[in-house]
């Protein structure tokens, strides 16, 4: 029982996911930040299997997820020697590495783009992931309303390297039988319906968009909390400051926008009235790497017109907060595909994503979600499934 994962992108993220899953196998950390740690699955976290990554800066291309992650982490990290049998192949670049100032090239760029689907999709074939993990850069991306604006875009080229992945997912699926494609970044896929209905058709189940770790779901929460106790929520202002790759292309006005979109979604659907309201990652400074600065303030009237705040500030390592979710993430996709789930599925997204597809899909206290989660999977706590056994 393996499930076997494809990485999309060889930063952070990718070292964070393939070291601590190795480290979690041999029992030198626990789950913590893994959320279903304490359910029980029909996959455990030693079945998941990292069989390959991806990525176009031409530093790490070439190189082994064991090399990377060294140079990430450092001597004083322990980095686990089954990384050394990953190797990072070359990726999808279109425009994804416009102004970071990272020397790089994709298949697209060697070999043109139909060559870059066609040489990606036997690639895919031979390394037969059951689950594939969408963290590359932040990029711009237009949703698509219908298959036709979708198939002509993707067809000419004309699309982000993300929708490229995805469309390439879906060939696989085809040729493959499905697959369940993650997509933890801000460019839509689960809210893109042309798109969305193409991978459908091919049979991937979808999770999207960009995974909630840090002040977004916290926000999501305290909203809720204010909402169901009828208090007036005046204004909020939430930002992020970091300084990894993905902050550094949040500089670019377009790929802000995406984030922003994601951020921003969920305060109407939670309190039911327009809230003034400033939540977007703010800026990149190099030296905080990647733990990031998260500064939040909700302004808010209580019982007799009396003004009330809270503030938070936090220090959140935020690759490692991601790759504890896709943890859960991936093995919900395998469960999901087996259950012949096409699509994509709300009751997941709901939780993990700061937009959760498809489209128009109303956001929700996280939870919330947590426990729509859990019944639509019936899932037990591990301790009710030693009693009932």
């Amino acid at each position: 029982m393996v499930i076997r994962v494809l990485l999309l992108g060889s930063g952070y993220v990718t070292t964070h996911l393939a070291t601590g899953l190795e480290r979690l196998k041999k029992k030198l950390i626990e789950p913590y930040g893994i959320p279903l740690a304490k359910y029980k699955l029909p996959y455990g976290l030693e079945d998941i299997e990292v069989v390959g990554a991806y990525d176009v800066d031409d530093s790490k291309v070439g190189k082994t997820l064991y090399e990377i992650a060294r140079e990430v982490m450092g001597g004083e990290y322990p980095v686990p020697e089954e990384l050394k049998y990953v190797m990072v192949r070359r990726g999808v670049r279109r425009n994804s590495t416009d102004g970071l100032g990272i020397h790089a090239q994709g298949l697209d760029d060697v070999m043109g783009y139909e060559g870059c689907l066609e040489a990606l999709l036997k690639e895919w074939i031979d390394l037969r992931p059951d689950v594939i993990v969408n963290v590359i850069t932040t990029e711009h991306g237009e949703e698509y309303d219908d298959v036709a604006t979708a198939m002509n875009r993707l067809k000419e080229g004309d699309v982000p390297a993300t929708h490229v992945y995805a469309y390439v997912a879906a060939l696989y699926a085809k040729a493959r039988g499905g697959v369940a494609f993650i997509n933890a970044i801000p460019t839509p896929v689960a809210n893109n319906p042309g798109l969305l209905k193409i991978m459908e058709d091919s049979g991937v189940t979808v999770f999207g968009d960009d995974g909630a770790t840090g002040a977004t779901p916290l926000t999501a929460d305290l909203l809720e909390h204010l909402t169901q106790r009828n208090r007036l929520i005046e204004f909020i202002v939430q930002f992020n400051i970091g300084g990894n790759t993905d902050f550094q292309a949040l500089t670019r006005e377009d790929r802000n926008q995406m984030k922003e979109l994601t951020k921003t979604s969920m305060v109407k659907d939670i309190t039911g009235y327009e809230v003034p309201t400033y939540i977007r990652p703010t800026g990149y400074l190099e030296p905080l790497g990647d733990k990031k600065y998260v500064a939040m303030h909700i302004e808010y009237l209580s019982f007799n017109g009396f003004r009330d705040s809270i503030y938070v500030n936090a220090r959140i390592n935020d690759s490692p907060a991601l790759a504890g979710i896709l943890c859960d993430l991936i093995r919900l996709g395998k469960i999901s595909v087996e259950r012949g789930w096409k699509g994509t599925v709300y009751e997941v997204n709901a939780f993990f994503m700061k937009r959760p597809g498809p489209r128009g899909s109303p956001n929700t206290a996280k939870i919330k979600a947590y426990y729509q989660l859990l019944n639509k999977f019936g899932l037990l706590p591990l301790h009710k499934v030693r009693t009932m056994v």
